[in-house]
């Protein structure tokens, strides 16, 4: 059985990490250089390693798991270079990738 306390703290610790950055960086206050730069290279960061982690284990000797792949990740990286939405983008590569593995 959970205790009270452990869903207190937990709900504490949560509020507080969600009321930090309206503490640390005040309105008003310019934005320090490196929250800028960490805002800038972490994104194509994560889809990098999103992207890494998921091909690791594609057999590429199997075309029929190659090829959804290869189809779902041309889709995704030419909708996102026309349309500039990362959620259009990689919805419809997964959707399309989703697809293909049923046919």
């Amino acid at each position: 059985m959970v205790k009270w306390y452990a869903i207190a703290v937990m709900a504490i610790v949560t509020y507080l990490i969600r009321l930090a950055p309206f503490v640390l960086f005040r309105k008003g206050k310019k934005t320090p250089k490196w929250v800028a730069y960490m805002g800038s290279v972490l994104p194509p960061a994560v889809m990098g390693m999103l992207i890494i982690y998921s091909l690791k284990s594609v057999n590429i000797s199997a075309i029929d798991e190659v090829i959804p792949v290869a189809t779902a990740i041309t889709i995704t990286t030419v909708l996102h270079l026309w349309k500039r939405n990362n959620l259009v983008s990689i919805l419809s590569g997964t959707a399309v990738y989703m697809m293909l593995i049923q046919i």
